[in-house]
């Protein structure tokens, strides 16, 4: 039966060549123009895919993928952005966004791309219905995700910790910012562990709705709850004696941050309406774009799980602190366009070498893939050339991350710390919108209010005496 995606984009020409595009290629389509929309469509209908303009006139991309995943937290979304916002686009990630596609659409680009999310998709689905069924495929439970190692001492490291921290049952934080390779690490981890043959469970806990999160993890029983109309496996049982890796794992709610604890400290769980603990074996990685260590100081993450996970760290850095891996990568990114695009192109060519060696890849390795493919699809040469990348890439002085970056480095010193003082005053002190709004990650805030010395004053309490 032919599958059926959700355009929805507020440029009418845009989804009627969409919509008509994908029915030729047997897909059944539906395109609308508003958030509001597609939210109903999706109410209303069953599709196994959404294609999602970023910029909607109601709602922007970051609001429609949470409101897609409270409606169906499986749903894969592809968010469509002009490249000046691939920056903005990948942080999505987070919040459980399955690739991007940037304008100007090509044809070839965004069919291969709906594909192979569809098919990565199905392929997660059919494990956990193997598992509900009681059947074990191991051949199609292991991973066949490539993952390569750079040369650059980083990578080297990398790879060393992995080899050493794989026999073991140790469990792991992976840390790093988004599109750095955080789950290819935990694969890695998996494949060279004596659980090698069992399930890998990649569970997203930025597309987890919290009225779900504990059902998906933990599973329920029939009647739990208002919709629990049978038994539900959760993820923990699906990869029962294999490994679960926890994506975005400073998103859990405090509930189940507390049934997560338990689970590492009597290796049990209780599935939501049930009273009879169930005994799993599995091995927890877990990985994060933000500071845990912030995030327990501040209350958001409780301290005893934080040092329950972290009995091995392993720090994933940017690709644009890394050069030496930059060209490693996109070579082998550029072997995978091959296969999939039917191409035989060789190499870069010398320019595009020192573009790629001096951008500062914002995306990270997913933006590299991106721009590899893109590039690939769009050459007829031996050689990708620099006609084949964005502007953005090509003349970085026109880059508008560049321009909006700029607002913390076009001042210093005192000036500086007002900058980001008024910011956070701004929203009430609460971090990630400062640091949204100033442009900058999380982390790099912290070091700022480090530096700077900048602290909330609490409120002094008033004694009044008569």
């Amino acid at each position: 039966m032919p599958e059926s995606i959700l355009v929805i984009d507020d440029d009418k020409d845009l989804c009627r060549i969409l919509a008509n595009f994908l029915e030729k290629k047997q897909f059944h389509t539906k395109a609308v123009e508003s958030g509001e929309e597609g939210l109903k469509l999706l109410e209303e209908g069953k599709f196994d895919l959404v294609l999602c303009d970023y910029r909607l006139p109601d709602l922007t991309g970051l609001e429609m993928l949470k409101k897609i995943k409270r409606l169906d937290p499986k749903m894969p979304v592809i968010i469509i952005t002009g490249y000046s916002d691939v920056r903005t686009a990948v942080e999505t990630f987070k919040f459980g966004a399955s690739d991007y596609v940037t304008k100007p659409l090509y044809p070839d680009e965004l069919l291969i791309t709906i594909k192979e999310t569809i098919s990565k998709t199905k392929s997660k689905n059919e494990q956990v219905e193997r598992h509900e069924k009681g059947k074990s495929d191991k051949n199609n439970e292991q991973t066949d995700i490539p993952y390569i190692v750079g040369p650059s001492p980083q990578s080297i490291s990398v790879q060393k910790h992995i080899e050493l921290i794989a026999p073991s049952n140790m469990s792991v934080i992976v840390e790093g910012d988004t599109g750095t390779g955080k789950e290819f690490v935990a694969q890695a981890i998996h494949r060279l562990s004596p659980r090698a043959h069992a399930p890998f469970v990649a569970i997203d806990c930025g597309s987890l709705p919290k009225e779900l999160a504990g059902s998906e993890l933990f599973g329920h029983v029939k009647g739990a709850f208002t919709g629990a109309i049978g038994d539900k496996l959760g993820s923990f049982e699906v990869a029962n004696g294999g490994t679960i890796f926890l994506d975005e794992i400073g998103n859990l709610t405090y509930e189940n941050q507390v049934k997560l604890l338990r689970v590492i400290q009597e290796r049990k769980i209780k599935k939501i309406g049930d009273h009879h603990d169930i005994d799993i074996d599995v091995r927890i990685i877990v990985a994060t774009n933000e500071d845990l260590i912030n995030s327990y100081k501040e209350g958001r993450f409780r301290e005893d799980l934080y040092h329950r996970l972290n009995e091995f760290k392993i720090s994933l850095v940017p690709i644009r602190e890394r050069k030496d891996d930059i060209m490693a990568f996109a070579n082998f990114f550029l072997s995978k366009a091959n296969a999939s695009l039917k191409k035989n192109i060789e190499g870069f060519s010398d320019t595009v070498v020192e573009l790629f060696l001096n951008y500062h890849w914002y995306g990270n390795l997913r933006e590299l893939s991106n721009v590899v493919k893109r590039a690939a699809l769009l050459t007829n040469g031996q050689y990708i050339g620099a006609d084949s990348l964005p502007n953005e890439i090509t003349n970085p002085a026109e880059d508008s991350y560049s321009c909006e970056q700029n607002l913390l480095k076009s001042v210093s010193g005192n000036a500086e710390r007002q900058v980001i003082l008024s910011t956070l005053e701004q929203v009430n002190f609460n971090k990630s919108k400062a640091a949204e709004i100033l442009n900058i990650d999380r982390k790099t805030l912290y070091n700022k209010l480090k530096l700077y010395n900048i602290q909330r004053e609490k409120k002094k309490s008033i004694l009044v005496s008569y």
